[in-house]
């Protein structure tokens, strides 16, 4: 069961925001390619047991697909099952589940129903289990719900699955194995790769005693058992099956549905979790059961930690230390309760190795929770669109002290350091402050702001009267800031505890030798400051706070 909810994605598009191209109609060669990567996810999935991508990349995509085909109404109908198919039939078929898509959609499935049953959605392998005379004869895996792979041997190493039941019952169970986890927090640790786990050790045929060991059961379902889900949980629980009954809980309503998904979301639990499990106590017989989700039963998966969404363009941003951050722009989507929109894809070199261009679908989640992150590529745009790079060559600490064409990004860097609290403190000064004085065109070097004046600023848009007085009353406070602020608002690289004194010219006086006799400061920083002093842009912007009458230049 829970192994096959990611194929039916239905209306899981509503928990995020769902790209704009998903209402413009691509070209084929991307829906093609769409089709082929989620071809190659569903046979590694399905076949393999291995997962390459999160459910929350594969159901929005899956839904893209969907979405897109309306665009190509003569192309064959995608399969996700079409490769996991196995020799052994089930003799009774796997349904699979419905995910509903957000609260609303869950209170409308659970509105007019009786006889409501909450369990976790267990993140594991499905599997049959039928038993003779009490003996077990069969362990099936999932497959495509009609027939699997004969499991048999190596479920026999699963103390957790009972090779002889106390009654001799002829029957068939549907359950889900799961890797054993001690404590486990859904909200804190995800799935940790346990449904994987399983997977590849029931898929390889030789497992040892251990690794069985490892291994737990959790029945989901008995399709010819008792007709109410009380009798079928007590029973189960007699027969060995003891995690049916302590994870299963009636419900009322929906606020007993979202108390119970909130508690098992962020409980110790001892497996992983994706979501919960409604169901109706009473359903069809198993004989009309179809491999298709029933209406007796839907899943409601947790929060999505992970969003997928369309590059529209590739920046670079160049920091005041040279360093090259490229930011991809995003079609906007949500994730928790903040809407993303750009996103830094690390270092160059990261970049340059994912080689995301605009056009391509990318993975983001919330790193501790609140930080964009950029996680992978999940598919590629068909055109490959060239991006003029920075060379990297180019720029260094000692870079662009003005705005010249391909400097723009570092100088503003430098001007949004010096106005930091780690440098001169100036408030109500950011970085909208200084791009808007910077493309005025007053501001050609870094000290030039020393100048400013009130009949300057009132001939620049978006400083009115009020805003003007209190940046000007900033701006001419930074000149009682200290010596040491002023250096280190220059762009002085890190000195450790080495004391700066309070003369310009005794710093530019000492050597790599004095700089580096200070603790925690080596021979490559030493060099660092020595060639800082000695830069002729600096030595500039010394000779205008020398005039400016900043104490310690002169």
């Amino acid at each position: 069961m829970l192994a096959t909810l990611r194929i039916f994605s239905g209306l899981a598009l509503a928990l995020l925001t769902f790209n704009a191209q998903a209402d413009t109609c691509p070209v084929e060669a991307d829906y093609q390619a769409l089709k082929q990567q989620l071809n190659r996810w569903d046979d590694s999935y399905h076949r393999q047991g291995i997962s390459q991508v999160s459910d929350a990349a594969y159901d929005q995509s899956r839904n893209r697909l969907e979405h897109w085909q309306r665009c190509f109404p003569d192309a064959p109908a995608d399969n996700p099952l079409r490769t996991s198919s196995g020799p052994v039939p089930h003799p009774v078929v796997q349904t699979g589940l419905a995910k509903l898509a957000d609260e609303k959609a869950v209170k409308q499935w659970i509105e007019g129903r009786q006889g409501l049953w909450i369990q976790p959605k267990v993140d594991g392998v499905a599997v049959t289990l039928v038993y003779q005379q009490g003996q077990l004869i069969h362990v099936i895996s999932r497959g495509d719900g009609r027939q699997g792979q004969d499991w048999t041997h190596s479920a026999r190493l699963i103390p957790s699955i009972p090779l002889k039941l106390p009654q001799p019952l002829d029957t068939v169970l549907q359950g889900e194995l799961y890797w054993r986890l001690q404590g486990h927090v859904q909200a804190k640790e995800g799935s940790v790769n346990a449904r994987s786990t399983v997977a590849g050790l029931m898929a390889r045929n030789r497992m040892s005693p251990e690794q069985g060991q490892g291994i737990g059961l959790f029945v989901w379902d008995w399709p010819q058992g008792p007709a109410s889900q009380v009798e079928r949980l007590s029973q189960l629980s007699a027969l060995g099956f003891t995690d049916s009954q302590t994870y299963s809980q009636p419900i009322e309503h929906f606020e007993h549905a979202r108390q119970w998904r909130e508690q098992w979301y962020n409980a110790a639990l001892p497996f992983a979790s994706d979501g919960v499990v409604l169901r109706q106590s009473q359903r069809p017989t198993a004989e009309r059961w179809q491999p298709k989700p029933p209406n007796w039963a839907a899943a409601w998966k947790y929060p999505h930690v992970q969003a997928v969404s369309e590059v529209r363009k590739v920046t670079f941003n160049i920091g005041r230390t040279g360093r090259i951050t490229p930011m991809l722009e995003l079609t906007p989507v949500r994730l928790d309760d903040r809407r993303i929109k750009r996103i830094s894809a690390g270092s160059l070199q990261r970049w340059q190795t994912l080689d995301i261009r605009a056009g391509d679908q990318v993975a983001i989640s919330l790193a501790g929770m609140t930080i964009p992150r950029l996680d992978s590529v999940v598919s590629r745009a068909s055109e490959r669109i060239e991006i003029q790079v920075p060379n990297p060559d180019n720029y260094h600490a000692l870079s662009c002290w003005q705005p010249t064409p391909g400097c723009e990004s570092q100088f503003l860097a430098r001007l949004v350091w010096l106005s930091s609290k780690k440098a001169l403190a100036l408030p109500f000064v950011g970085p909208g402050t200084w791009n808007r004085l910077v493309q005025s065109g007053r501001i050609h070097n870094l000290l030039d702001w020393l100048t400013l004046d009130a009949a300057q600023l009132a001939n620049i848009a978006g400083f009115g009267e009020r805003s003007s007085e209190r940046l000007l009353d900033s701006l001419y406070g930074a000149r009682r800031q200290s010596f040491e602020r002023w250096v280190k608002a220059l762009g002085l690289p890190p000195t450790g505890g080495a004391p700066l004194g309070q003369s310009w010219q005794a710093l530019i006086a000492r050597s790599p030798q004095d700089w580096q006799a200070h603790p925690g400061i080596g021979a490559r920083r030493a060099t660092q400051l020595s060639a800082f002093f000695r830069d002729p842009n600096v030595q500039v912007l010394s000779e205008v706070l020398r005039a400016a009458g900043i104490a310690g230049f002169d």
